[in-house]
């Protein structure tokens, strides 16, 4: 039975970012509804998004892509959302909230007003061209901005700066980051992360400054504005972006008289109550013990607190863990606890620095050694989860807690599912425990969806999702439950049995696969992992009618798609080597159509800004030449790199480059479950770089050495030693049976270094099966390798001598026009995305 409207209190909540928003979810989840009447008030006239992931913005997604709910969900439960309408005024005498439209009155009110970024009070800060990095509104300004500009700076070198330096990066400009402390990320990291993270994002091409303090912002010479700084030193630039933190939006309770802190904040208990108890208030704009806070999960406890008061009910708010795992241009930071050491007196420090890796990691321990009190992560957020775990849970260390940051920490235990208390928190931005978990499987959840679904874990920042999905495997797996692996809705098989069926029954295409050993129509998880098992089998063209459909963009127009629309073109040029011949086409080529040219990591020449209906002509031109493709859209062998080896270097004692081309030429056609790179070096010097390779070979005196499994990327991994001075045919015959293993056995997009961690038996096992042939299957790996050896051919000179595949080159179904939307400029002399 449904309260009546005219029975109900009027709870009214001012503010709509993401804590107002999780807030109306309590609401409707614990049933909250029956008693009040909510009216939700937002300022912007969006309703509320995803500010955690505020930068993808600029990378393509828009604002309902961000949105966190819609506006049918608040019709439906009956909760009046106001957006566009800003509340100016709270009237305690007569209870009511005070817009520019009407005047409400409230029984209760929940103050979720977040906060404001906060502009140093420079001369010339209102300049046209000096923005805040704030809200969607602020980065449409700041997008208009920077179609006129060609630099841009960022006040503010904290969490906030750096992301809205990855922002303006995104936009083509040349940016600068500008910091009054002596480092990035004070708040985060000491001097030594600093100087190290300093060194990342300075390799990614930003310019960073510190020690710096803007005296004024003037009229440039060769920009919009000239920064003048404490020391007189200047920098010129064309826009100027604000992110030096943030103050709280406390102007509504300042002006009703509610308690507010010296520096700001409205000033709450640990019921989130005010000094009207009528009002609340919850995140950025609230103040707890003297301390605000800047993150979405304290906001999110705050919620729930909130909801408990409204309730009548006991859950205070008990302040909140500031620990963060963040990827900032690319570059992870980890914070947890007491990170700079400096509120445990007593406490012991352990440090690891790899200036080569750029890794840096710090342990603040107690005492005794045997509680982690903080930790520091830059370069390698892989320790964050485990030693977040050791920190929350008050779990004791191991005997040498300096074994959990170093790199080779076989030693150091592993916090398994099972190791966890019930108390453990998984996932912190809805305040999830191992407990809450286990409850909701004995109520009868049997998958991860139903778990996420009932706990909301893994919703937030998402940073949890490898943690959670491990527990619930391992809770359901010890409830008797079968842990479902397949690999989609669509196939109740793995990767694995779906490969070992189609290899067995000679299936070659996705329908007669679905048909016999599956349902439904499949979807954009299996068809593509089927396309590639087809692939790695049979080897037939990816551009035949029956495989066209399976393939993701890329694979479908054989070009990597850039974010404006355009496509990028890499011929194949094994092993680096190239004749003048060949590089003057590629030069002619890309003058002809307009193509951004680039050197890649892999020895070969990308050219980006392909319109698609150009593609065919560009490969009828470079196959002309004798070019083929470079597989780099695929899931297959990308490139095998090479240094000049003995031809020409006086320490080569092997030609690698002719090795590399052999190897290239040999594999070119293999599919995978993920991308394959190779590399070749003639000494020991190391060159290529091989032992960051999937495949790796180091030429000796009487051989090639073999290195296997490893990767550059996120999480970079070291090859490992797996054979020494083989001769040529040993080398082909054990890289065969080796890269045929993995495409047999590892799971859907695992790349080698992954596929051998979850080896049982690891790389021992390895070389029995591979070395020894321990399973007897050497003969028929290598016959599965000639296989696709023998079937390769070039996928773009088959689709450009066909003329219904070069149908699908167009932008438009019915119009043979280009796409009007793609605008290039020109940059250091080429073209690139406007």
């Amino acid at each position: 039975m449904t309260t009546p409207a005219s029975t109900k209190q009027r709870l009214i909540i001012i503010g709509n970012g993401m804590v107002g928003h999780h807030l109306v979810e309590q609401l409707v989840e614990q049933g909250a509804l029956e008693r009040y009447q909510v009216t939700v008030f937002g300022e912007e006239r969006h309703l509320a998004y995803d500010r955690v992931h505020l930068s993808e913005y600029f990378s393509g997604r828009d604002a309902d892509s961000l949105a966190l709910s819609t506006a049918d969900y608040y019709a439906e439960h009956g909760i009046e959302l106001r957006l566009n309408e800003a509340v100016f005024a709270l009237d305690r005498e007569v209870n009511e909230v005070v817009t520019d439209q009407h005047r409400y009155p409230y029984d209760r009110v929940v103050l979720a007003t977040g906060s404001f970024p906060f502009v140093p009070p420079i001369p010339g800060n209102d300049r046209e061209g000096c923005l805040v990095y704030r809200t969607l509104e602020d980065l449409d300004e700041i997008r208009a901005a920077a179609e006129k500009a060609n630099t841009g700076v960022v006040v503010g070198g904290g969490l906030l700066g750096l992301e809205a330096a990855n922002a303006l990066r995104g936009l083509n400009l040349d940016t600068a980051v500008v910091e009054f402390a002596p480092r990035l990320m004070p708040m985060q990291v000491d001097t030594e992360g600093g100087e190290l993270l300093r060194e990342k994002i300075e390799t990614l091409g930003v310019q960073v400054l510190t020690d710096r303090a803007t005296q004024r912002i003037e009229d440039g010479d060769t920009a919009r504005h000239r920064m003048v700084f404490q020391d007189d030193k200047i920098l010129e630039t064309d826009l100027i972006v604000f992110s030096a933190g943030i103050r709280p939006r406390d102007e509504l309770a300042r002006d009703c008289g509610l308690d507010v802190g010296e520096r700001g904040g409205v000033v709450i208990d640990d019921q989130c109550l005010t000094s009207d108890p009528q009002i609340l208030a919850i995140g950025e704009v609230a103040l707890w013990n003297q301390s605000i806070f800047g993150l979405v999960a304290p906001g999110y406890q705050m919620a729930k607190a909130a909801l408990s008061t409204l309730m009548g009910g006991e859950t205070r708010f008990q302040g909140a863990d500031m620990s963060t795992k963040l990827k900032l241009l690319g570059v992870d930071v980890g914070s947890i606890g007491d990170a700079h050491g400096n509120q445990n007196p007593g406490a012991r420090n352990f440090r690891y620095l790899d200036q080569i890796k750029q890794e840096y990691r710090k342990l603040v321990v107690s005492s005794d050694g045997k509680q982690l009190l903080g930790a520091m992560l830059v370069g390698d957020n892989g320790y964050f989860d485990t030693l977040m775990q050791y920190y929350d849970n008050g779990l004791e260390l191991p005997e040498d807690p300096a074994s959990l940051i170093l790199p080779s920490s076989e030693g150091a235990p592993a916090l398994g599912p099972d190791a966890l208390p019930e108390t453990a928190t998984i996932c912190s931005c809805h305040n999830v425990t191992k407990g809450d978990i286990c409850a909701t499987i004995d109520a009868g959840a049997v998958d991860l969806a139903t778990v996420k679904g009932d706990t909301k874990a893994s919703s937030g920042c998402g940073g949890c999702a490898a943690l959670l999905k491990s527990v619930v495997d391992h809770e359901l797996t010890a409830r008797g439950v079968e842990v479902d692996q397949s690999i989609c809705e669509h196939f109740a098989h793995t990767r694995q049995e779906l490969y070992d069926i189609v290899r067995v029954e000679g299936i070659k295409t996705f329908g007669e696969l679905v048909e016999k050993h599956g349902h439904g129509l499949g979807c954009d998880i299996c068809k593509p992992a089927v396309a590639s098992i087809l692939a790695s089998c049979f080897n037939e063209p990816i551009t035949d009618a029956a495989h066209v459909p399976l393939q993701d963009t890329n694979d479908t127009f054989m070009a990597n798609m850039q974010k404006n629309g355009t496509y990028s073109v890499v011929p194949r040029i094994a092993g680096g080597e190239i004749t003048p011949d060949k590089l003057v086409v590629l030069g002619q080529v890309a003058q002809k159509y307009g193509l951004y040219s680039k050197i890649t990591g892999g020895q070969r020449i990308d050219l980006f800004g392909a319109r698609l209906e150009d593609l065919p002509d560009i490969w009828g031109e470079l196959i002309e030449a004798g070019f083929e493709t470079g597989h780099a859209y695929g899931k297959s062998l990308r490139t095998v790199k090479s240094c000049v080896g003995s031809t020409w270097c006086r320490y080569g004692v092997q030609d690698s480059v002719g090795m590399a081309i052999q190897l290239e030429n040999r594999y070119k056609g293999l599919r995978a479950p993920h991308k394959i790179k190779f590399g070749v070096s003639g000494c020991t010097r190391e060159c290529a770089e091989a032992q960051s390779k999937d495949i790796g070979i180091i030429a000796t005196e009487h051989g090639w050495n073999l290195y296997v499994c490893g990767n550059g990327g996120m999480r970079p991994r070291h090859a490992e030693l797996f054979a020494t001075d083989l001769d040529d045919e040993q080398l082909y015959r054990t890289i065969d049976r080796f890269l045929m293993f993995y495409v047999r056995t590892a799971d859907r997009l695992q790349r080698t270094s992954v596929w051998r961690e979850n080896l049982e038996g690891g790389l021992d096992y390895l070389k029995d099966v591979i070395l020894d042939d321990s399973l007897g299957l050497g003969e028929e790996l290598e016959r599965q390798m000639q296989t696709v050896i023998d079937n390769y051919q070039c996928e773009w000179a088959d689709a450009i001598s066909d003329p219904e595949k070069l149908k699908r080159f167009r932008s438009f179904v019915n119009d043979a026009r280009p796409d009007p939307d793609i605008i290039m400029t020109s940059e250091r002399g080429q073209l690139r995305p406007a």
